[in-house]
């Protein structure tokens, strides 16, 4: 479960993110989306420990981020855009280094399944600069899926995948979300957030522009009608008038 209670967020004097309050729960994929700029990467950043809040309160499967961090981070995987990766540890010495470090139990059993899910099987010996960008962006999945995270943080999680790589990412994001992980997919691929979502939560400008599943938000606001999530996305910032002309 992850919990965000009126998370705020200051640069200087300007408020990338203002009094963000919400909950993902087990089973649970939120689709945080918003245009650039609106505070998608700093509130998923800030919810992986990675920036500290200037105020708010975030607790990951009952531990609280500030008080312990060592415990939130624990029951925690987060997957960027741009994987980091280490130049001399081939795909499967990353699966053990991050196994170590997790205390992860039984590795060499768990593996074979993750490498075979993400299509890695026969790279396994395979340093990073032998990669793909898309099998970059697999291998730091795999990783970040090692320890059977409770709460799982993707930032643009398709960048460098190709179509047979989207769909075992999806397959992968729906499997984990069956097996009780909350997950918040943070994706300007509207397609993918409508498609395997069960809420929606939109940010402008920092602030929260409508939060719930696509029925609430087209219910909770009359002028707008049942059409795709890029037609209510685009209405709900501004972008083209909320009713049909």
């Amino acid at each position: 479960m992850i919990e965000v209670e009126g998370l705020h967020k200051l640069y200087g004097d300007f408020p990338a993110v203002q009094g963000l309050s919400f909950r993902v729960g087990a089973g649970e994929v939120l689709g945080l989306i918003g245009p650039n700029g609106a505070g998608k990467t700093t509130t998923i950043r800030s919810i992986a420990g990675i920036i500290i809040p200037s105020g708010g309160q975030i607790r990951i499967a009952g531990h609280d981020l500030a008080k312990d961090p060592v415990g939130a981070k624990t029951e925690l995987a987060f997957i960027p855009d741009e994987p980091h990766l280490f130049e001399y540890l081939t795909v499967e010495e990353h699966l053990r280094f991050v196994g170590r470090l997790y205390g992860v139990t039984g590795i060499s059993a768990r593996i074979p399944g993750l490498l075979e899910e993400m299509d890695l099987g026969d790279k396994r010996g395979a340093l990073p600069g032998e990669l793909s960008r898309g099998m970059k962006q697999k291998l730091a999945i795999a990783c970040g899926l090692l320890h059977e995270p409770k709460a799982l943080l993707l930032d643009e999680p398709l960048t460098g995948l190709d179509p047979v790589g989207i769909r075992r990412m999806k397959s992968t994001i729906m499997r984990r979300a069956a097996g009780g992980t909350a997950v918040i997919l943070s994706s300007h691929l509207l397609h993918l957030v409508e498609e395997i979502c069960t809420r929606l939560l939109v940010l402008q400008h920092g602030r929260v522009v409508a939060f719930g599943t696509m029925a609430e938000i087209i219910a909770s606001r009359p002028g707008l009608r049942t059409r795709s999530l890029e037609d209510v996305f685009l209405a709900l910032i501004g972008q083209e008038e909320a009713t049909d002309a």
